[in-house]
């Protein structure tokens, strides 16, 4: 059966995410300096705390109303932890977030990531995301696509599944549910469908629930006929 559409995981298949940045503390305190024009009243480690805390309390609400994989509005988050967030513009709130989140962790998208890309863009493959993810994560994948001269118009829009805009995430099946749906309206099946992900239990399995093709990205791991890095992929295809 002919490749039609792939979908892709974000983080841990498109990006890497690594270890916070040596200069993670400083840039920590640079970043109240600079939006909010004070000094922090925590450490960052305390602030991860705090917002877990709320994170938990939201999540058990939201299973309360009968949602098994909420996923949680980040911004209202941080707000609660940092009040003083809401003082800001817009456009500031959004930065301070992106900021914050890159005092925690580096990601990257690798050559190979990027080449594999293009690949299937000739093949003339729709692209599409599954990712659980927050506002930050489409600055995040624009500006690590930027590097090797993409841009998220490579995603078709209506292929794209944004767990913060939805308020539930993977492995919630109406998550592959709603995207089966939006490429039947393109006359696309479920067995011309690839989902791309490094994750069994968030990727892999929901996807193959729903009768689509998978490729469990993992360089690790024992190459089989549906998992392997970048290049298997490609030879697989």
């Amino acid at each position: 059966m002919t490749l039609r559409a792939v979908l892709f995981d974000i983080y841990g298949t498109l990006l890497e995410v690594g270890p916070p940045p040596p200069d993670g503390d400083a840039r920590w305190r640079r970043l109240f300096r600079d939006l909010l024009d004070t000094e922090p009243a925590f450490s960052r480690f305390d602030f991860a705390i705090a917002c877990n805390q709320v994170i938990a309390r939201h999540h058990e609400a939201a299973r309360a109303r009968g949602i098994p994989w909420p996923e949680a509005h980040w911004p209202s988050i941080v707000a609660e932890v940092v009040p003083e967030l809401t003082r800001l513009s817009r456009g500031d709130q959004e930065e301070f977030l992106y900021r914050q989140i890159q005092t925690g962790r580096a990601t990257r998208l690798t050559a190979e990531t990027a080449d594999t890309l293009r690949w299937l863009q000739e093949r003339r493959c729709l692209l599409g995301i599954i990712s659980n993810a927050q506002a930050y994560t489409l600055r995040e994948l624009q500006e690590a696509l930027a590097t090797h001269g993409l841009d998220r118009s490579l995603f078709q829009r209506d292929l794209c599944f944004w767990s913060f805009e939805h308020g539930f995430s993977k492995p919630d099946p109406h998550v592959f549910q709603i995207l089966t749906a939006r490429l039947q309206a393109r006359g696309i099946t479920p067995d011309q469908t690839l989902m791309v992900g490094d994750r069994l239990d968030n990727d892999i399995e929901p996807a193959q629930a729903h009768g689509w093709r998978v490729w469990h990205l993992n360089s690790d791991a024992q190459v089989t006929r549906y998992s392997g890095n970048w290049q298997q992929l490609r030879a697989s295809l």
